[in-house]
């Protein structure tokens, strides 16, 4: 018995708008990367804000010690108030998190995906096998660099910051939203699933493509420029120093991941 030829179904609105969608991958996918890279940053530097001050405030009573012991200068020991220290010490924090925003951020600007059939699905990443983790992660233990090791460490950790400073926003804005309509009980509870939900695929669709886009960048860097132990130590220090603090404080200040289940 002859069979009638299958007809293919039509398509729905809903599933052409995702095709429709997909075809501008190529552009929202590193804008998103590079987002995620900058709010983990700017959160970052928030909690560097004291701290900056701090050191803002030994550097002037240094200064005023020099300063104030000459009938010249003595003048010059009013010259920071507190308020223009406040200033200076947010200006600095500023400038340090734009430059960090160029060390790992930039980088995800460069953020493109490949076909690679061999790659089994769960790994996620379409990318060619030279480019993938594995392969990656076996030339930074056979030729470890600055580069390989602190850039990608520190967009994990900031990107793991940025997720947790969006999951905080949908937490509140749904327990504030839904309080009186659901209660105080039912609205946390829903809250802390949504922003857990929030936390997890951000960093399953964008924090570890942003990990492996600094990889693949760090790697493409060490490989061209970095040979010899000396080189391989200093080439890409300076921006790898620089986000290093933003990185440490990213994990120990920027990133309450218990707060979500307490």
């Amino acid at each position: 018995m002859n069979r009638s030829p299958t007809v293919p179904r039509p398509e729905g609105p809903l599933s052409a708008f995702s095709r429709f969608l997909g075809h501008f991958r190529w552009a929202f996918m590193p804008l998103g990367l590079l987002a995620l890279i900058a709010v983990g940053v700017h959160a970052a530097a928030d909690t560097l804000d004291d701290r900056l001050l701090a050191v803002v405030d030994l550097a002037d009573a240094a200064f005023d010690r020099v300063v104030g012991r000459y009938s010249l200068t003595e003048s010059l020991v009013e010259l920071l108030s507190l308020e223009r220290r406040t200033t200076l010490a947010r200006a600095l924090a500023l400038s340090w998190e734009l430059m960090a925003d160029v060390v790992l951020a930039l980088p995800a600007l460069g953020y493109r995906e490949e076909s690679a059939p061999q790659v089994p699905s769960w790994r996620m990443l379409h990318v060619a096998p030279r480019h993938g983790w594995r392969a990656m992660l076996a030339r930074c233990l056979r030729k470890p660099t600055s580069m390989r090791w602190i850039r990608p460490l520190a967009t994990a950790l900031v990107a793991v910051a940025g997720a947790c400073t969006v999951a905080r926003l949908v937490q509140g804005t749904v327990y504030l939203s839904w309080r009186e309509l659901l209660g105080e009980g039912v609205a946390d509870g829903a809250a802390r699933g949504l922003a857990l939900a929030a936390l997890v695929g951000l960093l399953w669709r964008l924090g570890s493509r942003a990990v492996l886009r600094n990889l693949q960048h760090a790697d493409e860097a060490s490989e061209a420029h970095a040979r010899g132990f000396a080189r391989a130590l200093a080439y890409g220090l300076p921006g790898s120093a620089l986000v290093a603090p933003l990185a440490l404080a990213a994990a120990l200040d920027a990133s309450p991941l218990l707060s979500f289940v307490r």
